[in-house]
Protein backbone atom coordinates (compact mmCIF):
# COMPACT_ATOMS: atom_id res chain seq x y z
CA UNK A 1 0.00 0.00 0.00
CA UNK A 2 2.56 2.48 0.71
CA UNK A 3 4.58 1.52 -1.98
CA UNK A 4 1.72 2.72 -4.34
CA UNK A 5 1.08 5.55 -2.66
CA UNK A 6 4.54 6.85 -3.09
CA UNK A 7 4.55 5.79 -6.44
CA UNK A 8 1.31 7.82 -7.42
CA UNK A 9 2.83 10.89 -5.31
CA UNK A 10 5.76 10.53 -7.32
CA UNK A 11 3.93 10.37 -10.82
CA UNK A 12 1.80 13.53 -9.43
CA UNK A 13 5.36 15.30 -8.78
CA UNK A 14 6.44 14.18 -12.16
CA UNK A 15 3.32 15.85 -13.99
CA UNK A 16 3.95 19.11 -12.50
CA UNK A 17 7.39 19.07 -13.49
CA UNK A 18 6.74 17.97 -17.18
CA UNK A 19 4.10 20.61 -16.99
CA UNK A 20 6.51 23.82 -16.42
CA UNK A 21 8.91 22.37 -18.47
CA UNK A 22 6.84 22.65 -21.66
CA UNK A 23 7.84 26.52 -21.65
CA UNK A 24 9.30 28.96 -19.63
CA UNK A 25 6.16 31.40 -20.33
CA UNK A 26 4.18 28.55 -18.26
CA UNK A 27 6.80 27.96 -15.39
CA UNK A 28 6.80 32.29 -15.01
CA UNK A 29 2.96 31.75 -14.62
CA UNK A 30 3.15 28.92 -12.34
CA UNK A 31 5.29 30.14 -9.85
CA UNK A 32 3.77 34.12 -10.34
CA UNK A 33 0.17 32.12 -9.46
CA UNK A 34 1.70 30.10 -6.28
CA UNK A 35 3.23 33.03 -5.59
CA UNK A 36 0.50 35.07 -5.11
CA UNK A 37 -1.66 32.48 -3.75
CA UNK A 38 0.60 31.91 -1.02
CA UNK A 39 1.23 35.73 -0.01
CA UNK A 40 -2.98 36.09 -0.32
CA UNK A 41 -3.47 32.98 1.80
CA UNK A 42 -0.21 33.89 4.32
CA UNK A 43 -2.24 37.34 4.54
CA UNK A 44 -5.87 35.71 5.16
CA UNK A 45 -4.13 33.71 8.10
CA UNK A 46 -3.00 36.70 9.68
CA UNK A 47 -6.04 38.39 9.49
CA UNK A 48 -7.79 35.46 11.07
CA UNK A 49 -5.19 35.28 13.96
CA UNK A 50 -6.39 38.87 14.64
CA UNK A 51 -9.38 37.81 15.52
CA UNK A 52 -8.27 35.63 18.62
CA UNK A 53 -10.20 36.69 21.40
CA UNK A 54 -12.56 38.57 19.28
CA UNK A 55 -16.62 37.90 20.74
CA UNK A 56 -17.85 36.88 17.00
CA UNK A 57 -14.68 35.48 15.59
CA UNK A 58 -16.22 31.45 14.82
CA UNK A 59 -18.85 33.31 12.55
CA UNK A 60 -16.10 34.47 10.38
CA UNK A 61 -14.07 30.81 11.11
CA UNK A 62 -17.33 28.30 10.82
CA UNK A 63 -18.50 29.52 7.94
CA UNK A 64 -15.42 30.66 6.65
CA UNK A 65 -14.08 26.68 6.63
CA UNK A 66 -17.41 26.04 4.83
CA UNK A 67 -16.90 27.93 2.36
CA UNK A 68 -13.68 26.62 1.66
CA UNK A 69 -14.85 23.61 1.18
CA UNK A 70 -17.40 24.67 -0.97
CA UNK A 71 -15.15 25.93 -3.75
CA UNK A 72 -13.01 22.91 -3.62
CA UNK A 73 -16.03 20.99 -4.43
CA UNK A 74 -17.35 23.05 -7.27
CA UNK A 75 -13.75 24.33 -8.70
CA UNK A 76 -13.08 20.92 -10.23
CA UNK A 77 -16.59 21.06 -12.23
CA UNK A 78 -15.20 24.32 -13.62
CA UNK A 79 -11.35 23.77 -14.20
CA UNK A 80 -11.33 19.73 -14.70
CA UNK A 81 -7.92 20.48 -16.82
CA UNK A 82 -6.36 22.14 -13.61
CA UNK A 83 -4.91 18.80 -12.15
CA UNK A 84 -4.66 15.94 -14.46
CA UNK A 85 -4.80 13.13 -11.68
CA UNK A 86 -8.46 13.99 -11.58
CA UNK A 87 -9.12 11.94 -14.43
CA UNK A 88 -9.19 8.13 -12.56
CA UNK A 89 -10.09 7.04 -16.17
CA UNK A 90 -6.50 6.85 -17.01
CA UNK A 91 -5.52 3.85 -14.56
CA UNK A 92 -8.56 2.03 -15.41
CA UNK A 93 -6.25 -0.88 -18.01
CA UNK A 94 -3.62 -0.86 -14.28
CA UNK A 95 -4.42 -3.72 -12.27
CA UNK A 96 -5.24 -1.95 -9.19
CA UNK A 97 -8.14 -2.25 -6.43
CA UNK A 98 -10.00 0.88 -5.47
CA UNK A 99 -9.62 1.30 -2.31
CA UNK A 100 -5.47 1.25 -1.97
CA UNK A 101 -5.91 3.56 -5.35
CA UNK A 102 -7.94 6.06 -3.03
CA UNK A 103 -5.40 6.13 -0.39
CA UNK A 104 -2.80 6.84 -3.13
CA UNK A 105 -4.78 9.43 -4.97
CA UNK A 106 -5.63 11.05 -1.82
CA UNK A 107 -2.02 11.34 -0.90
CA UNK A 108 -1.13 12.50 -4.42
CA UNK A 109 -4.07 15.22 -3.84
CA UNK A 110 -2.34 17.12 -0.96
CA UNK A 111 0.56 17.87 -3.26
CA UNK A 112 0.16 21.38 -4.88
CA UNK A 113 -0.42 25.05 -4.31
CA UNK A 114 -4.20 24.19 -3.36
CA UNK A 115 -3.79 22.67 -0.45
CA UNK A 116 -0.97 24.60 0.34
CA UNK A 117 -3.51 27.62 0.84
CA UNK A 118 -6.41 25.40 2.16
CA UNK A 119 -4.23 24.63 4.82
CA UNK A 120 -2.94 28.28 5.87
CA UNK A 121 -6.45 29.58 5.75
CA UNK A 122 -7.75 26.37 7.86
CA UNK A 123 -5.02 26.93 10.40
CA UNK A 124 -6.08 30.63 10.76
CA UNK A 125 -9.30 29.35 11.16
CA UNK A 126 -8.93 27.25 13.93
CA UNK A 127 -6.68 29.44 15.77
CA UNK A 128 -8.42 32.15 15.83
CA UNK A 129 -10.54 30.71 17.64
CA UNK A 130 -8.61 28.55 19.90
CA UNK A 131 -7.63 29.58 23.64
CA UNK A 132 -6.08 27.13 26.20
CA UNK A 133 -3.46 23.88 25.60
CA UNK A 134 -6.65 21.61 25.02
CA UNK A 135 -7.62 24.14 22.43
CA UNK A 136 -4.39 23.70 20.93
CA UNK A 137 -4.02 20.15 20.68
CA UNK A 138 -7.92 19.73 18.60
CA UNK A 139 -6.35 22.53 16.05
CA UNK A 140 -3.93 20.10 15.24
CA UNK A 141 -6.61 17.04 14.36
CA UNK A 142 -9.28 19.43 13.42
CA UNK A 143 -6.93 21.13 10.62
CA UNK A 144 -6.33 17.71 9.72
CA UNK A 145 -9.75 16.89 9.32
CA UNK A 146 -10.56 19.98 7.12
CA UNK A 147 -7.97 19.46 5.18
CA UNK A 148 -8.67 16.22 3.98
CA UNK A 149 -12.51 16.73 4.28
CA UNK A 150 -12.05 19.80 1.34
CA UNK A 151 -9.19 16.94 -0.58
CA UNK A 152 -12.00 14.23 -0.24
CA UNK A 153 -14.43 16.16 -1.50
CA UNK A 154 -13.05 17.38 -4.36
CA UNK A 155 -12.04 14.13 -5.28
CA UNK A 156 -15.76 12.61 -4.69
CA UNK A 157 -17.62 14.78 -7.51
CA UNK A 158 -14.24 14.77 -9.92
CA UNK A 159 -14.73 11.16 -9.97
CA UNK A 160 -18.37 11.01 -10.04
CA UNK A 161 -18.76 13.44 -12.75
CA UNK A 162 -15.18 12.42 -14.55
CA UNK A 163 -16.79 11.63 -17.72
CA UNK A 164 -19.44 14.45 -17.43
CA UNK A 165 -15.70 16.61 -17.39
CA UNK A 166 -14.45 15.08 -20.33
CA UNK A 167 -17.44 15.55 -22.14
CA UNK A 168 -18.94 18.45 -24.53
CA UNK A 169 -21.45 19.01 -21.48
CA UNK A 170 -18.06 20.00 -19.39
CA UNK A 171 -16.70 22.09 -21.19
CA UNK A 172 -19.92 24.29 -21.61
CA UNK A 173 -19.44 23.86 -17.64
CA UNK A 174 -15.97 25.49 -17.71
CA UNK A 175 -16.92 28.17 -20.13
CA UNK A 176 -20.25 29.51 -17.90
CA UNK A 177 -16.99 28.99 -14.95
CA UNK A 178 -16.66 33.03 -15.04
CA UNK A 179 -20.36 33.65 -14.81
CA UNK A 180 -20.78 31.70 -11.49
CA UNK A 181 -17.30 33.81 -10.22
CA UNK A 182 -19.64 37.28 -11.41
CA UNK A 183 -22.56 36.16 -10.00
CA UNK A 184 -21.04 35.14 -6.82
CA UNK A 185 -19.21 38.49 -6.63
CA UNK A 186 -22.61 39.86 -6.25
CA UNK A 187 -23.96 38.07 -3.55
CA UNK A 188 -20.49 38.28 -1.68
CA UNK A 189 -20.94 42.41 -2.64
CA UNK A 190 -24.23 42.47 -1.33
CA UNK A 191 -23.56 40.43 1.82
CA UNK A 192 -20.70 42.29 2.90
CA UNK A 193 -22.84 45.47 2.32
CA UNK A 194 -25.75 43.65 4.47
CA UNK A 195 -22.97 42.89 7.48
CA UNK A 196 -21.20 46.83 7.22
CA UNK A 197 -25.05 47.63 8.07
CA UNK A 198 -26.23 45.08 10.66
CA UNK A 199 -22.55 43.86 12.06
CA UNK A 200 -21.31 40.04 12.21
CA UNK A 201 -24.15 38.49 14.84
CA UNK A 202 -26.11 38.22 12.18
CA UNK A 203 -24.15 35.44 11.00
CA UNK A 204 -24.86 33.97 14.17
CA UNK A 205 -27.43 31.22 13.32
CA UNK A 206 -25.95 30.22 10.09
CA UNK A 207 -22.60 29.21 11.75
CA UNK A 208 -24.55 27.47 14.41
CA UNK A 209 -26.17 25.52 12.04
CA UNK A 210 -22.63 25.06 9.96
CA UNK A 211 -20.92 24.07 13.00
CA UNK A 212 -22.72 20.15 13.01
CA UNK A 213 -21.72 20.56 9.33
CA UNK A 214 -18.64 18.71 8.45
CA UNK A 215 -15.79 19.65 7.81
CA UNK A 216 -16.41 22.79 9.51
CA UNK A 217 -17.64 21.09 12.36
CA UNK A 218 -13.88 20.31 12.94
CA UNK A 219 -13.25 23.80 13.14
CA UNK A 220 -16.33 24.47 15.75
CA UNK A 221 -14.90 21.48 17.70
CA UNK A 222 -11.85 23.89 18.36
CA UNK A 223 -14.02 26.85 19.76
CA UNK A 224 -16.14 24.13 21.82
CA UNK A 225 -13.06 23.11 23.26
CA UNK A 226 -11.87 26.80 24.20
CA UNK A 227 -15.05 27.27 26.17
CA UNK A 228 -14.47 24.23 27.68
CA UNK A 229 -17.82 22.40 26.26
CA UNK A 230 -15.51 18.95 25.80
CA UNK A 231 -18.31 16.65 24.84
CA UNK A 232 -20.04 19.20 21.93
CA UNK A 233 -16.11 19.08 21.24
CA UNK A 234 -16.05 15.70 20.86
CA UNK A 235 -19.23 15.30 19.53
CA UNK A 236 -18.30 17.88 16.40
CA UNK A 237 -14.80 15.89 15.74
CA UNK A 238 -17.14 12.77 15.15
CA UNK A 239 -19.08 14.70 12.80
CA UNK A 240 -15.75 15.64 10.36
CA UNK A 241 -14.51 12.08 10.90
CA UNK A 242 -17.44 10.34 10.23
CA UNK A 243 -18.03 13.15 7.03
CA UNK A 244 -14.93 12.25 5.59
CA UNK A 245 -15.38 8.45 6.38
CA UNK A 246 -18.60 9.16 3.98
CA UNK A 247 -16.75 10.89 1.17
CA UNK A 248 -13.89 8.16 1.16
CA UNK A 249 -16.85 5.29 0.80
CA UNK A 250 -18.59 7.34 -1.66
CA UNK A 251 -15.21 8.06 -3.54
CA UNK A 252 -14.21 4.54 -3.51
CA UNK A 253 -17.69 3.21 -4.91
CA UNK A 254 -17.59 6.05 -8.32
CA UNK A 255 -14.16 4.85 -8.77
CA UNK A 256 -14.88 1.29 -8.41
CA UNK A 257 -17.93 1.99 -10.46
CA UNK A 258 -15.96 3.98 -13.19
CA UNK A 259 -13.40 0.97 -13.34
CA UNK A 260 -15.66 -1.31 -13.94
CA UNK A 261 -19.19 -0.15 -15.49
CA UNK A 262 -18.75 0.56 -19.80
CA UNK A 263 -18.94 4.40 -20.78
CA UNK A 264 -22.99 4.58 -21.55
CA UNK A 265 -21.52 7.00 -24.39
CA UNK A 266 -19.60 4.27 -26.33
CA UNK A 267 -22.81 1.99 -26.33
CA UNK A 268 -25.18 2.01 -29.56
CA UNK A 269 -28.36 3.13 -28.76
CA UNK A 270 -31.69 1.24 -29.28
CA UNK A 271 -33.29 1.64 -32.33
CA UNK A 272 -36.75 2.34 -31.50
CA UNK A 273 -37.97 2.00 -34.42
CA UNK A 274 -38.99 5.70 -35.28
CA UNK A 275 -36.10 6.58 -37.80
CA UNK A 276 -39.03 8.05 -39.78
CA UNK A 277 -40.27 10.92 -37.99
CA UNK A 278 -39.81 13.74 -39.99
CA UNK A 279 -39.71 16.44 -37.01
CA UNK A 280 -39.03 16.35 -33.58
CA UNK A 281 -41.25 17.44 -30.82
CA UNK A 282 -40.29 21.19 -31.02
CA UNK A 283 -40.23 21.16 -34.70
CA UNK A 284 -44.09 20.59 -34.37
CA UNK A 285 -44.57 23.56 -32.55
CA UNK A 286 -42.61 25.73 -34.82
CA UNK A 287 -44.14 27.93 -38.23
CA UNK A 288 -44.03 25.79 -41.21
CA UNK A 289 -42.14 26.88 -44.27
CA UNK A 290 -38.65 27.86 -43.74
CA UNK A 291 -39.03 30.43 -40.70
CA UNK A 292 -39.26 27.05 -38.76
CA UNK A 293 -36.32 25.08 -39.23
CA UNK A 294 -34.25 28.13 -39.01
CA UNK A 295 -35.74 28.65 -35.19
CA UNK A 296 -34.87 25.13 -34.57
CA UNK A 297 -31.59 25.48 -35.84
CA UNK A 298 -30.71 28.83 -33.93
CA UNK A 299 -32.49 27.33 -30.40
CA UNK A 300 -30.41 23.90 -30.98
CA UNK A 301 -26.93 26.16 -31.12
CA UNK A 302 -28.35 28.37 -28.07
CA UNK A 303 -28.31 24.55 -26.78
CA UNK A 304 -25.15 22.81 -27.13
CA UNK A 305 -23.01 25.26 -28.81
CA UNK A 306 -20.92 25.99 -26.09
CA UNK A 307 -19.46 29.70 -27.15
CA UNK A 308 -23.47 30.10 -27.75
CA UNK A 309 -24.56 28.89 -24.67
CA UNK A 310 -22.35 30.75 -22.56
CA UNK A 311 -23.25 34.18 -24.38
CA UNK A 312 -26.70 33.61 -23.97
CA UNK A 313 -26.79 32.66 -20.39
CA UNK A 314 -24.35 35.45 -19.25
CA UNK A 315 -26.89 38.01 -20.72
CA UNK A 316 -29.88 35.90 -18.67
CA UNK A 317 -28.17 36.32 -15.72
CA UNK A 318 -26.59 40.02 -16.15
CA UNK A 319 -30.11 40.84 -17.36
CA UNK A 320 -31.17 39.72 -14.01
CA UNK A 321 -28.74 40.72 -11.35
CA UNK A 322 -28.39 44.47 -12.42
CA UNK A 323 -31.96 45.43 -11.74
CA UNK A 324 -32.61 43.00 -9.17
CA UNK A 325 -29.69 43.14 -7.31
CA UNK A 326 -30.04 47.40 -7.28
CA UNK A 327 -33.69 47.15 -6.92
CA UNK A 328 -32.68 44.67 -3.97
CA UNK A 329 -30.25 47.17 -2.00
CA UNK A 330 -32.63 50.37 -2.74
CA UNK A 331 -30.19 52.08 -5.29
CA UNK A 332 -32.21 51.06 -8.17
CA UNK A 333 -34.76 52.07 -10.54
CA UNK A 334 -37.42 50.31 -11.85
CA UNK A 335 -36.24 51.67 -15.56
CA UNK A 336 -33.16 49.27 -14.74
CA UNK A 337 -35.46 46.55 -16.00
CA UNK A 338 -34.71 47.35 -19.28
CA UNK A 339 -31.11 45.91 -18.53
CA UNK A 340 -32.60 42.76 -19.73
CA UNK A 341 -33.78 43.52 -23.43
CA UNK A 342 -30.88 44.95 -24.17
CA UNK A 343 -28.97 42.60 -22.90
CA UNK A 344 -30.24 39.54 -24.77
CA UNK A 345 -30.80 42.44 -27.77
CA UNK A 346 -27.06 42.20 -28.54
CA UNK A 347 -27.37 38.39 -29.35
CA UNK A 348 -28.70 39.15 -32.67
CA UNK A 349 -25.55 40.75 -33.89
CA UNK A 350 -23.32 39.42 -35.83
CA UNK A 351 -25.88 36.46 -36.59
CA UNK A 352 -23.55 34.74 -39.57
CA UNK A 353 -20.30 34.42 -37.36
CA UNK A 354 -22.00 32.45 -35.11
CA UNK A 355 -22.16 29.81 -37.30
CA UNK A 356 -18.13 29.70 -38.18
CA UNK A 357 -17.24 28.37 -40.96
CA UNK A 358 -20.89 25.61 -41.54
CA UNK A 359 -22.00 28.86 -42.51
CA UNK A 360 -21.44 27.71 -46.28
CA UNK A 361 -24.66 25.45 -46.07
CA UNK A 362 -26.88 28.19 -45.03
CA UNK A 363 -25.09 30.16 -47.84
CA UNK A 364 -26.00 27.69 -50.17
CA UNK A 365 -29.91 27.97 -49.35
CA UNK A 366 -29.89 31.75 -50.18
CA UNK A 367 -30.49 32.94 -53.79
CA UNK A 368 -32.35 36.29 -53.25
CA UNK A 369 -33.58 38.46 -50.96
CA UNK A 370 -36.78 36.73 -50.12
CA UNK A 371 -34.88 33.79 -48.89
CA UNK A 372 -32.75 36.04 -46.75
CA UNK A 373 -35.44 37.70 -45.40
CA UNK A 374 -36.84 33.78 -44.28
CA UNK A 375 -33.81 33.66 -42.63
CA UNK A 376 -33.35 36.54 -41.09
CA UNK A 377 -37.07 36.36 -39.71
CA UNK A 378 -36.19 32.72 -38.18
CA UNK A 379 -33.33 33.97 -36.66
CA UNK A 380 -34.96 37.17 -34.89
CA UNK A 381 -38.40 34.99 -33.80
CA UNK A 382 -36.18 32.36 -32.39
CA UNK A 383 -34.67 35.35 -30.21
CA UNK A 384 -37.66 36.93 -29.36
CA UNK A 385 -39.29 33.15 -28.22
CA UNK A 386 -36.79 33.58 -25.35
CA UNK A 387 -36.43 37.12 -24.97
CA UNK A 388 -40.27 38.77 -25.01
CA UNK A 389 -40.76 36.48 -21.72
CA UNK A 390 -37.74 37.02 -19.73
CA UNK A 391 -37.62 40.73 -20.21
CA UNK A 392 -41.24 40.39 -19.32
CA UNK A 393 -40.32 38.84 -16.10
CA UNK A 394 -37.70 41.02 -15.26
CA UNK A 395 -39.70 43.94 -15.51
CA UNK A 396 -42.70 42.87 -13.54
CA UNK A 397 -40.12 41.48 -10.65
CA UNK A 398 -38.05 44.50 -10.63
CA UNK A 399 -41.14 46.70 -10.99
CA UNK A 400 -42.61 44.57 -7.68
CA UNK A 401 -39.39 45.03 -5.68
CA UNK A 402 -39.45 48.45 -5.85
CA UNK A 403 -43.25 48.80 -4.99
CA UNK A 404 -43.79 51.53 -8.78
CA UNK A 405 -46.24 48.86 -10.39
CA UNK A 406 -48.07 52.21 -12.23
CA UNK A 407 -45.03 52.31 -14.10
CA UNK A 408 -44.87 48.40 -15.23
CA UNK A 409 -46.84 49.39 -18.69
CA UNK A 410 -44.06 52.01 -19.80
CA UNK A 411 -41.34 50.43 -18.63
CA UNK A 412 -42.37 47.48 -20.98
CA UNK A 413 -43.38 49.48 -23.47
CA UNK A 414 -39.59 51.05 -23.43
CA UNK A 415 -38.18 47.37 -23.60
CA UNK A 416 -40.51 46.00 -26.31
CA UNK A 417 -38.91 49.38 -28.75
CA UNK A 418 -35.25 48.84 -27.21
CA UNK A 419 -35.62 45.41 -28.33
CA UNK A 420 -36.92 45.80 -31.54
CA UNK A 421 -34.31 48.39 -32.35
CA UNK A 422 -31.40 45.90 -31.29
CA UNK A 423 -33.08 43.21 -33.48
CA UNK A 424 -33.58 46.26 -36.68
CA UNK A 425 -29.73 47.33 -36.16
CA UNK A 426 -28.03 43.85 -35.21
CA UNK A 427 -29.87 42.16 -38.26
CA UNK A 428 -28.42 45.00 -40.66
CA UNK A 429 -24.74 44.81 -38.98
CA UNK A 430 -25.13 41.21 -39.26
CA UNK A 431 -24.71 41.22 -42.77
CA UNK A 432 -22.22 44.28 -42.93
CA UNK A 433 -19.98 43.64 -40.40
CA UNK A 434 -19.45 40.26 -40.09
CA UNK A 435 -16.91 38.36 -37.92
CA UNK A 436 -15.49 35.19 -37.28
CA UNK A 437 -16.03 33.00 -33.88
CA UNK A 438 -12.90 30.96 -32.62
CA UNK A 439 -14.20 27.84 -31.46
CA UNK A 440 -11.55 26.56 -29.69
CA UNK A 441 -10.34 28.69 -26.56
CA UNK A 442 -11.72 32.10 -24.83
CA UNK A 443 -11.11 34.52 -27.54
CA UNK A 444 -14.58 35.86 -28.99
CA UNK A 445 -12.93 37.16 -32.17
CA UNK A 446 -10.81 35.83 -34.41
CA UNK A 447 -7.48 37.65 -34.97
CA UNK A 448 -7.38 40.96 -37.11
CA UNK A 449 -11.47 41.00 -36.84
CA UNK A 450 -11.25 43.15 -33.39
CA UNK A 451 -12.18 46.25 -35.29
CA UNK A 452 -14.94 44.76 -37.08
CA UNK A 453 -16.69 43.46 -33.57
CA UNK A 454 -16.33 46.78 -31.94
CA UNK A 455 -17.99 48.40 -35.04
CA UNK A 456 -20.69 45.76 -35.56
CA UNK A 457 -21.76 45.95 -31.69
CA UNK A 458 -20.71 49.55 -30.31
CA UNK A 459 -22.31 50.94 -33.51
CA UNK A 460 -25.03 49.15 -33.39
CA UNK A 461 -25.57 49.48 -29.65
CA UNK A 462 -25.59 53.58 -30.10
CA UNK A 463 -27.99 53.04 -33.40
CA UNK A 464 -30.42 51.44 -31.43
CA UNK A 465 -30.50 54.13 -28.59
CA UNK A 466 -30.62 56.94 -31.26
CA UNK A 467 -33.80 54.85 -32.94
CA UNK A 468 -35.66 54.53 -29.12
CA UNK A 469 -35.12 58.23 -29.27
CA UNK A 470 -38.98 58.88 -29.91
CA UNK A 471 -40.24 56.42 -26.91
CA UNK A 472 -37.98 58.04 -24.47
CA UNK A 473 -39.17 61.24 -25.46
CA UNK A 474 -42.28 60.73 -25.14
CA UNK A 475 -41.82 58.89 -21.85
CA UNK A 476 -39.84 62.40 -20.56
CA UNK A 477 -42.79 64.49 -21.88
CA UNK A 478 -45.35 61.95 -20.14
CA UNK A 479 -43.79 62.60 -17.27
CA UNK A 480 -43.18 66.56 -16.95
CA UNK A 481 -46.69 67.27 -18.10
CA UNK A 482 -49.64 67.75 -15.98
CA UNK A 483 -51.45 64.81 -15.63
CA UNK A 484 -49.49 63.13 -18.19
CA UNK A 485 -48.20 60.21 -15.84
CA UNK A 486 -52.13 59.34 -16.03
CA UNK A 487 -51.50 58.20 -19.72
CA UNK A 488 -48.31 56.05 -19.54
CA UNK A 489 -50.21 52.77 -19.83
CA UNK A 490 -50.16 54.36 -24.09
CA UNK A 491 -46.43 53.63 -24.01
CA UNK A 492 -47.07 49.77 -23.57
CA UNK A 493 -49.04 49.19 -27.03
CA UNK A 494 -47.28 52.68 -28.27
CA UNK A 495 -43.50 50.92 -27.55
CA UNK A 496 -44.59 47.53 -28.91
CA UNK A 497 -45.88 48.35 -32.13
CA UNK A 498 -42.52 50.66 -32.40
CA UNK A 499 -40.33 47.93 -31.82
CA UNK A 500 -41.93 45.59 -34.29
CA UNK A 501 -42.16 48.09 -36.72
CA UNK A 502 -38.28 49.04 -36.70
CA UNK A 503 -37.79 44.85 -36.77
CA UNK A 504 -39.73 44.57 -40.36
CA UNK A 505 -37.99 47.38 -40.97
CA UNK A 506 -34.80 46.29 -39.92
CA UNK A 507 -35.12 42.62 -41.42
CA UNK A 508 -36.32 44.16 -44.84
CA UNK A 509 -33.05 46.57 -45.39
CA UNK A 510 -30.75 43.85 -44.17
CA UNK A 511 -32.29 41.07 -46.70
CA UNK A 512 -31.02 42.41 -49.92
CA UNK A 513 -27.64 43.03 -48.29
CA UNK A 514 -27.47 39.67 -47.12
CA UNK A 515 -28.21 38.05 -50.49
CA UNK A 516 -25.45 40.72 -52.40
CA UNK A 517 -23.05 40.11 -49.86
CA UNK A 518 -23.05 36.16 -49.45
CA UNK A 519 -19.30 35.65 -50.64
CA UNK A 520 -18.04 38.42 -48.08
CA UNK A 521 -19.78 36.88 -44.99
CA UNK A 522 -18.76 33.53 -45.57
CA UNK A 523 -15.38 34.40 -46.05
CA UNK A 524 -15.41 36.66 -42.83
CA UNK A 525 -17.10 34.02 -40.92
CA UNK A 526 -14.97 31.44 -41.99
CA UNK A 527 -11.18 32.64 -40.96
CA UNK A 528 -9.84 31.72 -37.40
Amino acid sequence: MTHLTSTVVRLKLSLLRGGLRQSGGRRAAFVASAVVAVLFALSQLLGLLLLRGHAHADVIAVPGTAVLALGWAVLPLFFPSGDETLDPTRLVMLPLRPRPLVRALLAASLVGTGPLFTLLVLTGCALSVAHGGPAYAVTVVAVVLALLGCVALARAVATANVRLLTSRKGRDLAVLSGLVIAIGAQLVNFGARELGSAGLGRLQPVADVLSWVPPASAVAAVHSTSEGSYGIAAARLAVAAAGLAVLIAVWARSLTRLMTAPDASTLQPADTGDRGRSATGLGRLLPHGRTGPVMERSLRYIWRDPKTKAAWVTSLAIGLIVPVFNAVQGTGSVYFACFAAGMLGIQMYNQFGQDTSAFWMVATTISSPRDAYAELRGRALALLLITLPYAALVTTVTTALLGSWSRLPEVLGLSFALLGAMLATGAWTSARFPYSIPQEGHKNVAPGQAGLAWIAIFGGMVSAALLCSPVIAATIWLHLSEGGAGFGWLLLPVGTAYGAGLTLLGLRLAAPRTAARLPEILTAVSKG
